[in-house]
């Protein structure tokens, strides 16, 4: 690997859409630790909120990735929570994202957003087996292995999900295609006929971690 692959590898930028949630908390710390030096009773203000913007900084980071090989590669970071068999004949896998990964989720094919479709619904943790039925974006790519489903779980503490693209858009492998803010589950569909190359309980990098078994 070059210096400069190197250095690309490294590189942390910060997600897109957070801006809503860290701009205020860093003002707030600026603000108060200014205030600090005039009087040391606002360091009981100042304190908690750099230790909540640096806690914010650490939770959006956005890092580069190099790539990963395969047909199919990890849409998130995170945990296999499980594999199950549809009735369609493809496979589930469930990918667990808690606040300490992050959260910027990647296409796993090259193809076209066929459709990006928000579903409204509830905010139960994203392990409960019953977050299917949670607040999501399910997303439908056109690829060389057909129709790929991917689904965006919001958790109990994520109340929302920033899609980056919209349909009609062509998106390359491992291209970022959204966030999920804080704790949350990435499910992608596997087409009939292919098998997971994970295991449940496996950890996950999103663009790097091989999903289907060549």
């Amino acid at each position: 690997m070059s210096d400069d692959s190197a250095k690309k590898g490294r590189r942390v930028r910060l997600a897109r859409g957070v801006s809503p949630w860290l701009l205020p908390t860093v003002a707030a710390a600026a603000a108060t630790a200014f205030l600090t030096r005039r009087d040391r009773r606002w360091a009981l203000a100042a304190v908690p909120l750099s230790a909540l913007t640096g806690g914010m900084l650490w939770f959006f980071r956005d890092p580069d990735r190099t790539p990963g090989e395969g047909r199919v590669l990890s849409p998130a970071d995170g945990v296999v929570q499980s594999i199950d068999p549809w009735p369609d004949g493809r496979t589930r896998v469930a990918i667990f994202m808690s606040p300490l990964n992050v959260h910027v989720n990647r296409a796993p094919l090259a193809g076209n957003v066929a459709s990006v479709q928000h579903v409204a619904g509830g905010f139960l943790p994203a392990f409960n087996k019953d977050s299917d039925q949670n607040e999501r974006v399910v997303w439908h790519f056109e690829t060389a292995l057909g129709d790929i489903e991917m689904v965006q779980i919001a958790g109990a503490v994520a109340r929302r999900i920033v899609p980056y693209l919209s349909s009609g858009a062509k998106v390359a492998q491992t291209e970022r295609i959204g966030l999920i803010r804080f704790g949350s589950r990435v499910d992608i569909y596997l087409p009939e006929g292919i098998s997971p190359a994970v295991s449940v309980g496996e950890k996950t990098v999103a663009g790097v971690t091989r999903i289907d078994r060549g």
